[in-house]
């Protein structure tokens, strides 16, 4: 899908991935709605970015989330994207998961982009087209130790999208999965944490350097633009499923 004059929405817009696709794509002339919890920060950025709309989205909330896609419908008339961004990492060994901090970022990773992908199908399906891409991790890909919450989750975002991607193609609405390695955002900051060791990616050694926000977002609208069910940051990643 070419973007230039299409409706995006992007979730988690304030920052990191979803703010370097909001520039991005911007950029390349499509019409946005940031949404994302910071409202001084979307809008901030939607001050910068023309043909933008700032809606302050808690993506745990699903009346929230239903009430920002209707704005979004009602202020451009179409939703031709969805870029479920929003996410939160949670590191911890099983024996110390916390269930209720565990049941708070389910919520956010999983059923928060569930609730925007059911908002935003009956549109799409209308228009008789649209593109959702959900953004899961490198580590749904691998078995590494203290993310098996976080990992697990990411690995659930995929299925659900490759399984709505089968079950939408004949209403021409095409969903793909991202999976991004470690990036240089402040993600890893915001991560909730038990206690942990860190990793590398390889079992050894210092792991490879994280990528720009701004070379996901890229990858993110090659993504949009082919249409292909998974998306890798990375071709070595592809080894790991």
């Amino acid at each position: 899908m070419n973007i230039e004059g299409k409706v995006i929405i992007i979730t988690g817009a304030s920052s990191g991935i979803g703010r370097a696709c909001a520039k991005l794509f911007s950029q390349h002339g499509a019409k946005l709605i940031l949404a994302a919890r910071s409202k001084e920060k979307i809008e901030s950025l939607s001050k910068e970015l023309p043909n933008s709309l700032a809606i302050q989205t808690d993506m745990t909330e699903e009346l929230q989330i239903k009430e920002m896609v209707a704005k979004a419908k009602k202020h451009f008339g179409r939703i031709d994207a969805l870029i479920n961004n929003a996410g939160q990492g949670y590191d911890s060994s099983v024996e110390n998961i916390n269930t209720n901090t565990f049941r708070g970022i389910f919520n956010l990773d999983i059923i928060g982009p569930v609730v925007a992908m059911q908002a935003v199908i009956p549109i799409m399906r209308s228009q008789k087209q649209g593109t959702i891409v959900n953004i899961s991790s490198g580590t749904a890909l691998m078995t590494l130790p203290d993310m098996s919450t976080y990992a697990s989750l990411k690995q659930a975002l995929a299925k659900i999208s490759l399984t709505a991607r089968d079950e939408l193609k004949n209403d021409n609405i095409i969903v793909s999965v991202v999976y991004p390695y470690i990036t240089a955002t402040d993600f890893e900051k915001n991560t909730i944490k038990e206690e942990v060791d860190d990793w590398d990616e390889d079992g050894g050694g210092p792991p490879r350097p994280p990528d720009s926000a701004e070379y996901i977002a890229e990858k993110i609208l090659e993504g949009i633009k082919s249409g292909e069910a998974e998306i890798y940051a990375h071709e070595w990643m592809k080894n790991r499923k």
